[in-house]
């Protein structure tokens, strides 16, 4: 049996964290090892307890989920992913966060089901969480202006550029593989070099960084 997801709850609301707790806590394959009431608490927490997945809320006292993030991610060998929680999704918290390094965002609205699904998702980070919200704050937040292509763009293969175009949409390893008719070993290996040539940490970020530069245009 493999090990359990390990998550923490950063939240300044000890209900919103009592409620979390209660649905990820009956859910196999997941446990809750930690809880936070502040920004400064989570970044403390998570380098003690160093668990798999973080949901983090964007907005909370000391230093908002952002800056959370940025410490969390900046200064673990080993970083979690982090979701962060909002409870608006236009929210540019929620943008930032996502350029910060935040593997996802999640609605505090969001049913039951969707927040396992969130946590499962991220924990094994072969997909995009929500793409279609994610082209949706890429076309709020990125810039207007025509821009020039970047450096990273010139040093894709003709493969790897499709692959990428394929991860904006929120396609899993597998779904890439079954797109393209190659094996899935071979479809995790363009990943692999997509996300080393853009410098991104995972997915998301190279997403992300495609959508700000241009090389992928919101529809």
């Amino acid at each position: 049996m493999s090990a359990p997801v390990r998550v923490v709850l950063a939240d300044d609301e000890r209900m919103v964290r009592t409620a979390l707790r209660v649905i990820l806590d009956a859910e196999p394959g997941l446990e809750v090892v930690g809880e936070a009431a502040t920004g400064a608490e989570a970044v403390s927490v998570v380098r003690e307890l160093r668990p798999d997945v973080v949901l983090m809320d964007v907005r909370m006292p000391e230093i908002d989920g952002i800056r959370a993030t940025e410490q969390i991610l900046g200064g673990m060998r080993t970083p979690p992913r982090v979701v962060v929680v909002t409870t608006f999704e236009n929210d540019s918290y929620v943008y930032d966060a996502l350029r910060a390094g935040a593997a996802g965002f999640l609605l505090k609205r969001a049913a039951s089901e969707d927040l396992v699904q969130a946590v499962r998702l991220v924990a094994r980070s072969d997909s995009l969480l929500f793409p279609s919200a994610v082209r949706s704050l890429a076309a709020e937040h990125a810039g207007r202006q025509p821009a020039p292509p970047p450096p990273w763009a010139a040093r894709l293969t003709d493969r790897e550029a499709e692959v990428l175009r394929l991860m904006a949409t929120g396609l899993t390893n597998a779904e890439i593989a079954d797109r393209l008719r190659v094996g899935p070993a071979t479809a995790k290996s363009h990943v692999a070099a997509v996300l080393a040539k853009t410098g991104a940490r995972d997915r998301t970020q190279a997403v992300i960084a495609a959508y700000e530069s241009g090389f992928i245009t919101p529809r």
